[in-house]
């Protein structure tokens, strides 16, 4: 038997962290409005504060371990990019301990990634989607091949001069992540990830490769509209290479700029030590508040911008709200503070904390439908979300 997530350990009144109830409520009923309509065919939503989770509901049915039946609290999702916030505060505590440099050329890590005009790309270029390789391309049989990654690396081209604009990096910066944590921390990215972040933060179940008993636990991704490629093009997220986290095999891998699975209640938990100073509620430090500050200031400028053309806000491998009338298009909705950071997730998954109001949310669907209505559900949800501190 599997373990489950011991919620009593992390669940308390509303009113006790201070959180409205009335307001929690009105997050559930509109992530339950898609679910009923027909939207989508499950969705689970968790809104945390004091380390706490003030709440968590699980709506529909889903195909786990190949039999149909009802989404619980127990199941399991794929978060997706929402994936590379939590490696990316494995980079951070590197930065923290003086274990790596912003302004350090990859090549110098990775001797294997200094071909092709990339020698000049330095660490922050990769972790703010600014340093020129956002399609190189890594298939599904090199990703548990640390060789073969290698290799790859070998062989990736620039798309254009590292620096000189921002295109969002899928997958492919989030791997080089990985293979700088290795080089410098002396482990498996995914150990590093384990025992040094979601350990100690107590999150069991926030998996960067899923051990193979829990397999059957996980909702399978399906598509519900006609695939329409969103603005900017398909790039790595096809309707195809979503599908292929269905299997096993890839869920295990634990791709790092996409592989995370987890429940929207260890999503939320998440950011809680972030957006509290860096320590747990039970005192325990995973990162200095100082570390977070600089991690989480924006990083990129006005010319730095989406296929939308919002400006994109990012920090380091995270996304910040804002304070210019934007947050929305950014996936935290309208009433978050600006400094408000996380990162959504192909198909609507959003994990987000805002260290103003105390406020994380996690919100996670087995269903993908077009950008549109994608979007305003993560704009009325994070919205509703944010506003439930009293």
């Amino acid at each position: 038997m599997t373990a489950t997530i011991d919620a009593s350990s992390f669940a308390a009144k509303p009113e006790d962290l201070g959180v409205d109830s009335e307001r929690l409520e009105a997050v559930f009923a509109r992530a339950k409005r898609d679910v009923d309509d027909g939207t989508l065919p499950s969705a689970q939503v968790a809104v945390a504060r004091r380390g706490r989770v003030a709440g968590m509901r699980t709506f529909g049915n889903a195909v786990q371990g190949g039999v149909e039946r009802p989404a619980t609290d127990q199941t399991l999702y794929c978060i997706f990019s929402s994936t590379k916030a939590v490696v990316a505060t494995a980079v951070w505590l590197l930065l923290e301990g003086d274990l790596l440099r912003l302004d350090e050329r990859v090549a110098a890590i990775i001797p294997e990634f200094a071909t092709n005009g990339k020698d000049v790309i330095t660490v922050e270029q990769v972790l703010t989607h600014t340093a020129g390789f956002p399609y190189a391309p890594l298939g599904p049989n090199q990703w548990s091949e640390r060789s073969a990654r290698l290799d790859a690396f070998g062989r990736w081209r620039l798309n254009w001069q590292p620096g000189s604009r921002f295109e969002y990096h899928a997958t492919s910066a989030h791997w080089v992540l990985a293979e700088i944590i290795e080089r410098r921390a002396g482990v498996d990215y995914r150990r590093f990830v384990r025992e040094r972040i979601t350990g100690p933060m107590g999150l069991d179940e926030l998996f960067l490769g899923l051990p193979l008993a829990w397999d059957s636990r996980v909702a399978d991704v399906c598509h519900l509209t006609a695939a329409e490629p969103p603005p900017g093009g398909w790039g790595e997220v096809t309707p195809e290479a979503v599908l292929r986290f269905n299997r096993s095999d890839v869920r295990q891998a634990g791709v790092p700029g996409a592989g995370g699975i987890a429940s929207a209640a260890e999503l939320a938990l998440f950011y809680q030590p972030l957006i509290n100073g860096g320590e747990t509620a039970s005192g325990r430090r995973i990162l200095k508040r100082a570390t977070i500050e600089m991690a989480t200031t924006v990083r990129t400028n006005d010319d730095h911008r989406d296929a939308l053309g919002t400006p994109v806000n990012r920090g380091l491998s995270v996304v910040v709200a804002g304070g210019d009338g934007m947050s929305h298009l950014r996936g935290f909705g309208r009433v978050a503070s600006p400094r408000a950071f996380g990162h959504a997730g192909a198909g609507g998954q959003i994990g987000w904390g805002d260290p103003e109001s105390g406020i994380s949310l996690g919100y996670l669907t087995n269903g993908f439908v077009d950008w549109m209505t994608m979007g305003r559900r993560i704009t009325a949800i994070s919205s509703l979300a944010a506003s439930c501190a009293t």
